[in-house]
């Protein structure tokens, strides 16, 4: 598809955390955004981005250097930023009613919301997006304009324990390869709990075999990206059971899923299913957008790999390693997935799902 016209003025609200830090980095170069507006809680506001993060930078690479006399806003002036903005990414940590509010109050205001929170992922109306899988759920967005009397929207993505499998077993489903059941155990990086998140003496020489909420956001949350709409509201994918285990690792990026899945009737070989996955394209892919990796699914042929450190930024952090498919002596085939907690799962993917709304005239 071609670029817009002009560049869109864009704000990212708790652009001083860990996600946000990733949002200002992947949209200070943008070909198609303009980081006009960045907001905090009010304890940052009203201060050059530069001082707000000043010994809180948790990148490898440097700030931005065009962004470091940008005023940090207070993300509740909501009327400030909509001045500014015409989409808002959405990394903000507040409790969850609260944060509801907040990306409903944007959207009444005009502006469409990209939301890596779970406040609104169980909406009825409100999409959960891996543009590779459910970009055609951007649908309900008129319908969700129509009962709010919103001009703007909201959008979310899902948890970031899902992206390192989903697309994989999509494409096999998408194949003719119904799956009945999926077991997973996630080994999850410490930058998914944010900064300063866990204590490194909970970490060294450990794994914790817990993570608040996100077995059941892994166990439900591809029931409402894999179902379809009806009557103007989600209605779950039947037919397909997930069992999960989700621990934290003392590895910085990269989510790594070992996966076992069951087939509803038909089996394919190991052979074909390689095949699929790396033959696997899909409609990021199709409108060539800025973020898309070109090859979203890639085949790893080594005995040991993905690795996290080797791995997670394949196609700049936007691809999923997997590897290791084999017989499963327990249900049909087993393999494990990779992604990149940050980008794919995080701030990567936001910035997808905001391509996708206007490359499919969504937003703007």
């Amino acid at each position: 598809m071609s670029a817009p016209d002009k560049k869109i003025p864009v704000g990212i609200l708790g652009a001083t955390g860990m996600v946000g830090q990733q949002y200002v980095t992947l949209l200070a170069n943008h070909p198609w955004f303009e980081i006009t507006a960045v907001a905090a809680s009010f304890r940052s506001s009203g201060i050059p981005y530069s001082k707000a993060i000043e010994n809180r930078w948790c990148l490898d690479t440097p700030p931005p250097a065009t962004l470091k006399d940008l005023v940090v806003q207070d993300a509740t002036h909501i009327t400030e930023i909509a001045s500014r903005c015409k989409i808002v990414f959405s990394a903000i940590e507040l409790e969850k009613e609260e944060l509801k509010k907040l990306e409903e109050n944007y959207a009444h205001a005009g502006m469409h919301v990209v939301s890596n929170a779970s406040a609104h992922r169980w909406t009825h109306d409100v999409p959960m997006i891996i543009p590779e899988i459910n970009a055609s759920h951007l649908q309900i967005i008129p319908e969700q304009q129509k009962n709010r009397g919103w001009k703007g929207s909201i959008t979310v993505k899902p948890n970031c324990s899902i992206q390192s499998y989903l697309a994989p077993l999509y494409a096999l489903i998408r194949a003719g390869y119904p799956i009945s059941k999926i077991f997973v155990t996630t080994l999850q990086a410490l930058s998914g709990a944010g900064y300063p998140g866990v204590a490194s003496l909970d970490m060294i020489d450990n794994v914790i075999p817990y993570i608040n909420g996100e077995e059941e956001k892994t166990e439900k949350e591809p029931l409402k990206i894999l179902g379809t709409i009806q009557d103007g509201k989600f209605v779950l994918h039947t037919g397909l059971e997930i069992s999960a285990h989700c621990n934290r690792v003392a590895v910085r990026d990269g989510h790594l899923a070992c996966v076992s899945i069951g087939f509803q009737e038909k089996i394919p070989s190991i052979e074909e299913t390689i095949n699929i996955w790396q033959q696997f394209r899909s409609v990021p892919q199709e409108l060539n957008l800025p973020s898309a990796p070109f090859m979203p699914i890639i085949y790893s042929k080594e005995e040991n790999r993905p690795q996290p450190r080797k791995d997670r930024m394949y196609e700049r952090g936007m691809g999923i390693t997997v590897g290791r498919v084999r017989a499963c002596t327990l249900l049909d085939l087993k393999f494990v997935g990779l992604s990149h907690n940050t980008l794919r799962g995080a701030a990567g993917g936001g910035v997808l799902n905001a391509e996708l709304m206007i490359a499919k005239h969504y937003a703007i």
